[in-house]
């Protein structure tokens, strides 16, 4: 028996073979061609097929999967219209009077590659959405299409890395487990093993290889331990666990349609984080009272220049449509730091974690921030929508952008737009002074939600991107816990409530001291629910 050690991103326990999946064969190679006209025919031919099959396997996915995966092919339609990207192509077959399919390759490797180097997770992610519409247009401009096969008998199906066309494309009923080579916790491998339920590891390394195939294996979605040829102890050790699991599985299945309550009769409102409206679903899914935190920055990250007032509309409209009631909370614009967009154009920073981002950025650029807010506004006629401002660190800033929401509401009253004029307004406390000054803060706003990873971050100086940073970086710690005691406290001293939405909400080891703290709502991933409300249910606060 041996180990391989990966990233688990999704639990549970799987016992199988593994089908190692080789994909298709797209060795490409220059070859001059004596008609450029012609070969840009070819490429816009095999582009407009692209285009329609990326459409059937959106609807597939819809079909099989739900709007969470299928999002991702929306992404797919936005990059093979990117001009800069179709640009690219077509250049290089004009200007090395070459063939379509080396074009493509070509640019699939450039623009992954950029993808690949920038420093948001998420971006990063993009960089195996270029390599999928890269590779559908090379099949398209090959004539190859068609499902793709697993063998007859379910398996860990394993890879040096996978598409979201080659994961929506596979049967279901066959799939164990997931095992990539590469990969991400942000990868769509992860998001569909997340989404099926499945055990999935990923960033395994170059030892998962095609040697590997047909050999028996256990996949451990906790710990991300791949044994192959698992000896008998472990085989059994593991099927305990996963027995174990299942169980445990089952249990908190019950606790769906229960309150949130201590055993002395505390309640406690827990609610879900969520970054696009496909995920929605799984704030059904998983019985959330409601969305603590929705990042509205993926609407700007998936778009090549500024989302319009329109197209933000429909996405609130939705979101408040779809949570038939229960409130949504509306994170403004937040990027900078780690997350960065193109098309803002933004100066590089020494220290971006302490740049322009959040809501200094939307105060540096007004006619975003009132799109946004405008949006915003008007979606607020469908549902319970509530709308916070983070990175603040003074009054100052909090005024300043109450101001230009007050000028929005005028501007929808004269154009006689409807709008809910009680949604509330709230505050993200991530940042040390703000914490202190909470006071003052309650005063502005209804609500306060407090974002521990940055809180914990600044308060400690700490670089949550340095992993070699770790084990300075503590969560609990006693600075960061008193912060959250006083805002807390000056809160509900000021008639404001408040709620929890970085990872210290999902930390079931805290969750007790949060609640005897007075912490009003917890908001998690939604997967996070139920085990939450379990945990609470377990606690006496009396």
């Amino acid at each position: 028996m041996r180990q391989l050690h990966g990233k688990a991103v999704c639990g549970g326990i799987a016992i199988g073979r593994l089908g190692f999946f080789r994909g298709r064969d797209r060795t490409v190679t220059q070859v001059r061609i004596a008609d450029a006209t012609a070969e840009h025919e070819r490429f816009a031919s095999a582009h407009a097929l692209a285009i329609v099959q990326v459409a059937a396997l959106q609807e597939k996915a819809l079909a099989e999967i739900g709007e969470n995966e299928a999002a991702v092919f929306e992404i797919h339609q936005m990059m093979l219209e990117d001009e800069d990207y179709l640009d690219a192509i077509r250049g290089i077959i004009a200007e090395q009077n070459c063939n379509a399919e080396y074009a493509v390759a070509v640019t699939r490797e450039e623009f992954a590659r950029s993808f690949a180097e920038m420093d948001d997770p998420y971006m990063q992610g993009r960089a195996a959405d270029v390599r999928d519409i890269s590779n559908r247009l090379l099949d398209c401009l090959a004539g190859k299409s068609g499902d793709l096969e697993l063998g007859d008998e379910p398996v860990v199906v394993a890879a040096k890395d996978l598409t979201p066309s080659e994961t929506v494309q596979m049967d279901k009923r066959k799939i164990l487990a997931f095992a990539t080579g590469g990969g991400s916790s942000n990868s769509h491998t992860a998001i569909l093993a997340r989404t099926m339920g499945l055990p999935a590891i990923v960033n395994l390394g170059d030892d998962l290889d095609e040697r590997l195939d047909g050999l028996p294996v256990i996949v451990d979605g906790f710990t991300g331990t791949v044994y192959i040829e698992p000896d008998a102890q472990t085989t059994a050790a593991m099927e305990k666990r996963s027995d174990e699991e299942t169980a445990r599985q089952a249990l908190l299945e019950s606790f769906k349609g229960k309150p949130n309550r201590t055993r002395d009769g505390k309640e406690v409102l827990v609610y879900a984080n969520i970054g696009s409206v496909a995920e929605v679903e799984l704030v059904h899914r998983y019985d959330a009272g409601g969305i603590g935190l929705f990042r509205s920055e993926f609407l700007f990250l998936n778009s090549g220049d500024y989302p319009d007032e329109d197209a933000q509309f429909a996405a609130y409209r939705k979101v408040a449509k779809d949570m038939g009631g229960k409130p949504s909370i509306i994170r403004t614009l937040d990027i900078g730091a780690d997350k960065q967009i193109a098309y803002f154009n933004l100066d590089a920073e020494e220290n971006p974690a302490l740049g322009l981002r959040g809501l200094r950025l939307c105060l540096e650029r007004p006619e975003v921030f009132k799109t946004q807010l405008r949006a915003l506004l008007r979606a607020s006629a469908f549902g319970k929508l509530a709308v916070m401002f983070p990175m603040v660190a003074s009054v100052w800033e909090v005024t300043e952008a109450k101001a230009i929401l007050e000028t929005v509401r005028e501007e929808l009253r004269a154009e006689d737009k409807a709008f809910d004029a009680d949604m509330e307004v709230g505050v993200m406390i991530e940042t040390p002074a703000a914490a202190v000054i909470s006071d003052l803060l309650a005063r502005e706003v209804d609500f306060f939600s407090i974002g521990t990873n940055d809180l914990t971050q600044y308060t400690l100086a700490v670089d949550r991107q340095n992993a070699r940073l770790d084990r300075f970086s503590d969560p609990h710690h006693e600075a960061v816990l008193r912060l959250i005691r006083i805002v807390v406290d000056n809160a509900h001293a000021n008639n404001a409530w408040v709620g929890v939405c970085g990872e210290l909400a999902g930390d079931l080891a805290i969750t007790e001291t949060l609640l005897r703290m007075g912490v009003d709502e917890l908001s998690v991933s939604p997967p996070k629910v139920l085990e939450l409300r379990k945990t609470i249910a377990e606690c006496t606060l009396a």
